[in-house]
């Protein structure tokens, strides 16, 4: 495909990288992106995806806009409250760059609908709140090969990794099963600093974008952690693929999906 006059002025600063180039931008304008949850983390994860001009992008997301939302989901405006979040966050994208193709999914995901969501799409980002669908997309995407980025945050401390199903370690591997309903405070409890979503959805987006284009090292067999109160990042090495997995060892326990209840907005406290 050749590139218009618009659309090379539009991807100049990406064409003029060594890196990307045309091939890189072409990879891009072709590539689909699933992004599950149109909230703090998926705000940003979805504009820079967006403006880098990722042909298709999906954004499941059932709930509307609240007052609450707009410390951090940066995607939608005080206009927007009461509106359906994907819908929100779609004429928003759109307006960025119209040569981006965004499906709206208005729907929760779960056992029943998440493998033809997902199916379709190159590489899935995980932009949920809660314990139970993080488990449900992880097992979702290692059944189906599907790669994906996982991040939380809440407070001043955020978390993220990318899983190859079949080459990485999934979530599982690092937390077996979901905690007892009310054992982790909720962002509606605990809070969480607007900025935060910022920084690890666009730490999301830029995984996405280097998986799609080949370039560089992803987070693959790593959980990077922040740390805003005192700036720090750690990249902490995860244990070997599959080594007990329910889900992604040769001989997994978990061959179904399942729905888990629980309280949302979390973070794994390190």
């Amino acid at each position: 495909m050749a590139f218009t006059n618009e659309q090379l002025e539009r991807y100049s600063r990406h064409i003029i990288l060594k890196e990307i180039g045309a091939k890189g931008q072409k990879k891009l304008l072709a590539a689909k992106v699933l992004i599950i949850g149109a909230g703090g983390l998926g705000s940003p994860a979805a504009l820079y995806l967006a403006a880098a001009g990722v042909g298709t992008i999906g954004i499941v997301d059932a709930d509307t806009v609240d007052l609450s939302n707009l410390q951090r989901q940066v995607i939608h405006t005080t206009a927007d409250v009461g509106k359906r979040k994907a819908e929100s966050a779609a004429e928003t994208m759109r307006a960025i760059n119209p040569d981006v193709k965004v499906n709206t999914y208005y729907t929760f995901v779960n056992s029943s609908n998440i493998l033809d969501l997902i199916k379709d799409y190159d590489f899935v980002i995980d932009g949920t709140d809660n314990f139970p669908a993080k488990f449900l997309i992880n097992d979702a995407c290692v059944m189906a090969k599907k790669p994906f980025s996982h991040a939380g945050i809440i407070r001043f401390k955020g978390q993220l990794t990318t899983v190859i199903p079949g080459q990485s370690p999934c979530y599982r591997c690092i937390f077996k099963e979901p905690p007892p309903k009310d054992a982790v405070p909720t962002c509606r409890q605990a809070g969480v600093i607007g900025a935060m979503g910022g920084v690890i959805g666009s730490l999301q987006a830029m995984e996405a974008i280097k998986y799609i284009t080949g370039v560089g090292e992803l987070l693959t067999g790593y959980l990077l952690t922040y740390d805003a109160l005192t700036m720090e990042f750690h990249k902490i090495k995860l244990p070997s693929r599959g080594a007990g997995c329910a889900v992604c060892s040769e001989n997994p326990v978990i061959t179904e999906l399942h729905d888990y209840e629980q309280a949302v907005c979390e973070l794994k406290q390190h």
